[in-house]
C-alpha cells in the first residue's frame, strides 16, 4: 500500500469519526437514555473548542464600519435559529437558540448581558426578568389581599416568554478590511432577541405592535456556550451545526436597520419614513457599499 492509499485511509476514519461523534451516541447507545451521552473515551478525544479569533491591531485596521441588523425569524434560511419551539416530544440536545442563551444566563456562563447595543449598562437575570416575565393577580387573589389574607398561589396567573415568541433578533458587528489579510472582515459584536414583552401575554386586546430588544448579549462571551449548542442541519442530520459557527459564517438573511454615522448612528427609518421599500432599499445600499469596499481596494 503506497503513501497515497494510507493517507486517504486515514482521512476516511476521520470522517466517519467525527460523523459517528456528530450523531450524539445513537448508534452506540444501549438505552434511548444513552442516547446524546458521550462515553469517557469520547469525551477524553473531543476538544471541539470555537474557533479563536486572532488579534487584530488597531493599526492593521485601513477601514471600518459599524452596522446594526435585523434577522426576521419567519424567513426560511432563519428558521434553524428559531425552532424548535415545542420542547416537549424533541430531544434535549435540540434548542432554540432563545432558549440556548436564556439557560447559559440563569447557569451564570453568559454573564455579559447589558441593557443597549452600546454595552454601557449592564444588567443581571433579575434585571431583565421584567420583561421575561409577568405576574398578575386574580380578583379572587385580590379579595383574599383586601382582606388582610395570604393570597392563594393558584389566585396568581404567570406569563413567561417563550421561543415561540421571538419575532427577530438583532445583531450589532463590525466590517473591517485588514491591511495584513488584503480582506474584508467581519467581528460580530452583540446580539439581542427582539419580541413584545410577557405583558402582552397577559392582555393580548390591549397589547401594541412595539416589539423591545429584550436584552444585549456580548457575543465574544457567549461563543463557548453558542459553540457546544447545536442547530439542525437540513441538509444533514449526522452534522449539526453550532450557533456560533452559523453566526459567525453569517449563515442567515439579514436586512441593515442602523450604522454609524455623523447624526448619532441615526437608524434609517429615522431618516427614511412611512416608504418600506425606500427604506429596504437604502439598507441594499449600504450593504453594497460595504462590498465594493475590498473591490475598489484591488483596483488600481
Amino acid at each position: 500500500m503506497n503513501v497515497k492509499h494510507i493517507i486517504l485511509n486515514v482521512f476516511c476514519f476521520l470522517i466517519l469519526s467525527n460523523s459517528a461523534f456528530a450523531q450524539l451516541n445513537i448508534l452506540n447507545a444501549r438505552t434511548p437514555e444513552e442516547i446524546g451521552l458521550k462515553t469517557e473515551d469520547q469525551l477524553a478525544y473531543d476538544h471541539d473548542e470555537p474557533l479563536p479569533y486572532g488579534f487584530v491591531d488597531d493599526r492593521d485596521v485601513l477601514w471600518s464600519k459599524t452596522t446594526w441588523e435585523i434577522i426576521d425569524l419567519d424567513e426560511r434560511i432563519n428558521f434553524p435559529l428559531y425552532f424548535p419551539v415545542d420542547t416537549n416530544n424533541i430531544g434535549v440536545e435540540r434548542r432554540s437558540l432563545y432558549d440556548v442563551l436564556i439557560k447559559n444566563i440563569k447557569n451564570k456562563n453568559i454573564e455579559e448581558v447589558y441593557a443597549d447595543s452600546y454595552f454601557t449598562e449592564k444588567r443581571t437575570l433579575n434585571d431583565i426578568e421584567a420583561s421575561l416575565v409577568y405576574s398578575d393577580t386574580t380578583d379572587l387573589g385580590i379579595e383574599q389581599f383586601n382582606a388582610g389574607e395570604a393570597i392563594d398561589p393558584q389566585y396568581i396567573r404567570k406569563f413567561t416568554l417563550d421561543a415561540a415568541d421571538i419575532e427577530e433578533w438583532r445583531i450589532r458587528g463590525y466590517w473591517y478590511l485588514d491591511k495584513r489579510s488584503g480582506e474584508l472582515n467581519y467581528r460580530l459584536l452583540g446580539i439581542a432577541p427582539v419580541a413584545n414583552e410577557a405583558r402582552s401575554k397577559a392582555f393580548p386586546d390591549d397589547a401594541s405592535d412595539t416589539k423591545v430588544e429584550l436584552f444585549w448579549v456580548w457575543y465574544p462571551s457567549a461563543r463557548e456556550a453558542l459553540h457546544k449548542a447545536k442547530a439542525f442541519n437540513r441538509e444533514n442530520t449526522s452534522r449539526p451545526i453550532s450557533f456560533d459557527h452559523i453566526l459567525n459564517s453569517r449563515r442567515f438573511n439579514s436586512v441593515i436597520y442602523r450604522e454609524d454615522n455623523d447624526l448619532g448612528d441615526r437608524a434609517i427609518d429615522e431618516y427614511i419614513a412611512d416608504n418600506a421599500l425606500m427604506q429596504l432599499l437604502e439598507s441594499e445600499r449600504i450593504k453594497e457599499s460595504i462590498r465594493n469596499i475590498e473591490i475598489d481596494m484591488w483596483n488600481y
